[in-house]
């Protein structure tokens, strides 16, 4: 039995996508940050970090969405699969540069924007998000202008990890037009019927008491 804990409102859904992608019949326990859950001594079995998502699969407890992510991807293969060595280090190094160069970003110009309470949002602190995430969109943008998904001519979990993460950006009304190759790459991404799970984001978080906590509430 595979058992997915987490909230489909968290990162949760990236995990959801892979395995509705991979028609996978799964278990969804769903966990929530928010209500002190991943806290209770019975996850911490699961996920000692007391975040989610976390993943069970049979007597493997694996953490993280996007090792998630891969690993059922090299599991149970198919067209999500990397196909060769070459696209398997090219799926991980995507999954390490959205991480490294787009989420928390893309969480502080998102929380100043619609996750925080109007009267809590900082227009500065967006706009600075936002000058930062212009590198790495530049980078992808680029990269997408000759072939249509990131590996090449199909949709692999590289394309799922890497848009799972940037849900955030049409969430919060962000303009993507400067970069409209990524966008609608990101657009057909997050169109597939396996992805409708991120459409749904509508909660609210308070505003930690200094700019940089911002980065630390999501989990």
């Amino acid at each position: 039995m595979t058992i997915l804990y987490g909230d489909l409102r968290s990162r949760a859904h990236r995990v959801a996508w892979m395995l509705k992608e991979l028609d996978l019949p799964f278990e969804h326990v769903p966990t929530h940050f928010l209500d002190g859950s991943t806290r209770q001594p019975e996850y911490l079995q699961i996920n000692p970090n007391g975040r989610v998502p976390a993943l069970q699969d049979g007597d493997f407890k694996l953490f993280e969405s996007l090792a998630i992510n891969l690993y059922l991807a090299r599991k149970h293969g198919g067209p999500l699969a990397p196909a060769n060595l070459q696209e398997d280090a090219l799926a991980m190094q995507w999954a390490l540069w959205v991480v490294s160069e787009v989420e928390k970003p893309l969480l502080f110009a998102a929380a100043n924007l619609f996750l925080f309470a109007e009267h809590e949002r900082n227009a500065d602190e967006a706009a600075m998000a936002m000058r930062k995430l212009g590198r790495p969109f530049r980078v992808l943008d680029a990269h997408l202008r000759d072939r249509p998904y990131l590996l090449g001519d199909r949709f692999t979990v590289a394309d799922l990890n890497v848009s799972s993460v940037m849900t955030l950006a049409p969430l919060a009304g962000i303009d993507l037009a400067e970069w409209a190759v990524m966008q609608e790459w990101l657009m057909r991404c997050l169109e597939r019927p396996a992805a409708a799970d991120w459409k749904p984001i509508k909660f609210r978080i308070p505003r930690p008491p200094t700019p940089l906590a911002v980065l630390e509430s999501f989990v």
